[in-house]
Parts: structure tokens; sequence; C-alpha cells
């Protein structure tokens, strides 16, 4: 017995500091495989999911941790054993959280740092991610929508986008 709980604690402790992977989304939002979960997504599924950001960072000379969540969410979904193509995950990105979304002349003059985001949105792109950012939230900010990251398409308002995707049946995920 005093074997069998020893045992399991060594296997517990190596799971439990697994080194960080990136299934889906690489360099951003690395998850830790653990092999003792018993609740895990269901593969046989379809996963649509809306994330809602549109919180401030509080640290701007790194990548926002909200964003970088989103990222997370596609990998640790993935890592659960559901494949990409089961996977739709459309970031919704509003208030003060549209301050972070803008290339680096702009960022650099606003938080002197260049915009640590960027490879985040490229990789979030290139792993299928759908950005959207609020077309309210710009006005209300004064942000030109010229600035903006590539990999971001605009949306009406945040509001809209998010009811859009709840009426397709995407679950909101708000961060």
């Amino acid at each position: 017995m005093k074997q069998s709980f020893f045992l399991f604690a060594i296997l517990l402790s190596f799971s439990l500091h697994a080194q960080k992977v990136y299934p889906l989304v690489k360099g951003f939002g690395g998850v830790n495989p653990i092999g003792i979960t018993v609740e895990k997504p269901d593969p046989g599924q379809t996963y649509n999911i809306v994330v809602e950001v549109n919180t401030d960072n509080p640290k701007p000379e790194q990548v926002h941790e909200l964003l970088e969540k989103i990222a997370s969410i596609a990998n640790l979904h993935v890592l659960g054993g559901v494949s990409p193509e089961r996977l739709h995950v459309v970031a919704v990105i509003h208030g003060p959280a549209a301050m972070f979304l803008q290339h680096d002349s702009v960022y650099l003059r606003k938080h002197n740092v260049p915009n640590p985001n960027l490879p985040l949105f490229s990789a979030l792109k290139q792993a299928g991610v759908r950005l959207l950012v609020c077309a309210q939230s710009m006005v209300k900010r004064n942000i030109d929508p010229a600035t903006i990251a590539p990999e971001l398409e605009i949306a009406l308002s945040a509001m809209t986008a998010i009811s859009t995707y709840q009426r397709r049946g995407y679950m909101l995920l708000k961060l």
C-alpha cells in the first residue's frame, strides 16, 4: 500500500510539472499535458467558441495575458484530443483591450515599447482563430483603423459580434 501511494505521488509530481506544449498556437498559450485527468473535451464533438476580451493590460511591455489565454483555449482543446478541424474560435476584443492591437509605430508612441502582441496575433491567425475588434471601442478610444494589426478584422460592435456568434451556436467565454 505504501509503495503504491509513493509511486502515485511520484507520477503526480511529474505530471503536474510537465513541460508546456503548444499543440495548435505555436509559441503562445502553452499548456501542460497531465495524464491523470478524467474530464477532457470530447474529440467527436465540434467546438464553436466565441471569446470576449475587454480588459486593460497593466504591463503593456508584455503580451496581454488575456489575449494569450485565447491561445491557451485553443491549445487545451487540441491537447484534449479535439482536432483543429473541429475547433472554431472567434475572439471579440473591445473596451480597454482595443488599445493593444495597434502597429508598432503607434504602440511605441503610447507605451515606449514595440507591441509584444503582434507575434501572438500572427500565431492565432495561422492557427485558424478569427480576431475581431469592436469598431465602437475604436471610435471611443480614437483608434485609427489603419493602425490596427492586419490579423484583426473590424466588427460593427462587440455586442453584435457576440450575439451573432451565439445565434450561430457558439459558446461564450468571457475573459
